[in-house]
């Protein structure tokens, strides 16, 4: 499948709309939504609760098919390959964070992150155990490797999930409140790790979140509400935060430059 690596905006969404519903239950979560995501940019979306932020999210990455519009990824129009196409697609060039983990319930953490370097990448038995070790070493859970699901917090569930998507090193990086079930020690961690993708590898990064903490991280803020969607020009300049504190005023240092550049090539 032929992709246009030379696209300075990787990502299209144009006229996107999507109704669920019918008669007097009819809801427009998505009304002619028009975005451009650029590469090397970690972009925000915000908004009300229902606002359809997750419903842009999975129109946007090939998850739900919007009722009109188009999504151009990479210069190919998403919404007109074959579901096999789009499959294959994301498995390549997509990593997704969601809310609800979606772990494998008979697999322990670090087999939950070998498996996309095997099976998704090709890699060899011993290249997946090294990487999934950096990996959950980096987000504190190097002594619970050998855990299942079941015996993880739902915090730590999240961040197994995160470096589920993040080991892949994808070109499209899609994060539903990736932060939501974590401290914000550990989600800043997080969102370093995300931001790094964007600006270190290129990636392509779409965060849906309420937190508003994040805003200082990423390069562009939208508001998403009653369907329509607007750029907060005011804001998401991605400076480096100055105030690295926790909910209840405990420093939290960002991860070290050289510590992300490691993981990541």
């Amino acid at each position: 499948m032929m992709v246009d690596p030379t696209s300075e905006r990787p990502l299209l969404g144009r006229q996107l709309t999507r109704v669920f519903g019918e008669g007097e239950m009819r809801t427009t979560a998505l009304n002619e939504v028009s975005i451009e995501l650029e590469r090397g940019q970690v972009a925000l979306l915000m908004g009300p609760s229902g606002s359809g932020k997750s419903t842009l999210l999975a129109v946007l990455s090939g998850l739900l098919q919007p009722d009109s519009g188009q999504v151009m990824a990479l210069g190919q129009d998403l919404w007109k390959m074959a579901e096999i196409q789009r499959e294959r697609f994301r498995l390549k060039h997509c990593g997704f964070i969601f809310q609800g983990y979606n772990l494998f319930a008979a697999l322990t953490a670090r087999q939950q992150l070998e498996m996309v370097v095997r099976w998704g990448e090709g890699g060899s038995a011993k290249e997946a155990r090294r990487r999934a070790n950096e990996m959950l070493t980096l987000l504190g859970l190097g002594k619970k490797a050998h855990l299942r699901p079941s015996e993880l917090s739902g915090g730590e569930k999240q961040r197994v999930a995160i470096g589920r998507a993040l080991i892949k090193d994808p070109e499209f990086c899609f994060a539903d409140e990736p932060t939501s079930a974590l401290d914000w020690a550990h989600g800043e961690q997080v969102i370093e790790l995300l931001r790094n993708a964007a600006h270190e590898r290129n990636a392509t990064v779409l965060i849906v979140a309420h937190d508003a903490r994040i805003i200082p991280y990423v390069d562009r803020v939208y508001n998403l509400e009653d369907g329509c969607l607007h750029e907060n020009e005011e804001e998401g300049r991605a400076e480096e935060p100055h105030d690295h504190t926790g909910r209840n005023g405990n420093a939290s240092a960002p991860l070290p430059q050289h510590t992300l550049r490691r993981f990541l090539q």
